[in-house]
């Protein structure tokens, strides 16, 4: 079994600063894929970012220059640091991580952490 569990959500002013976490646990092989997606309320679930351990990093156009992510491979976590945030940034962000499972050979299957909300308000 493999759990993905986030942390760092909140109230942030516009033009503020939020850090998001993320840890994999559980019977990893290896992580190919790791980032992070965000819904508003109304909307569909949308990317914001994926870093995959082999290619290049992929953002979102709306927060390219202001979120930033990270990955430490030997502690499996993946962190998402957000500056000038705005109100459009309002959204539950979801951890995401595309894993092989030990015994599992190649076969790769997708994960979802529980999400973590992020309101951007004065």
């Amino acid at each position: 079994q493999v759990q993905l569990v986030e942390s760092g959500g909140g109230l942030v002013q516009p033009g503020g600063s939020l850090r998001l976490s993320c840890k994999a646990s559980g019977s990893i092989f290896r992580i190919n894929v790791m980032g992070w997606y965000r819904q508003a309320p109304g909307k569909q679930r949308e990317l914001v970012v994926v870093d995959p351990s082999a290619g290049a990093t992929q953002y979102a156009g709306s927060v390219k220059g202001r979120f930033f992510v990270f990955r430490d491979n030997a502690q499996n976590t993946v962190s998402l640091q957000m500056y000038n945030v705005k109100p459009d940034d309002t959204a539950v962000y979801y951890c995401y991580a595309e894993i092989i499972r030990s015994g599992m050979g190649s076969r790769s299957d997708d994960y979802w952490g529980q999400g973590t909300q992020v309101t951007v308000s004065s």
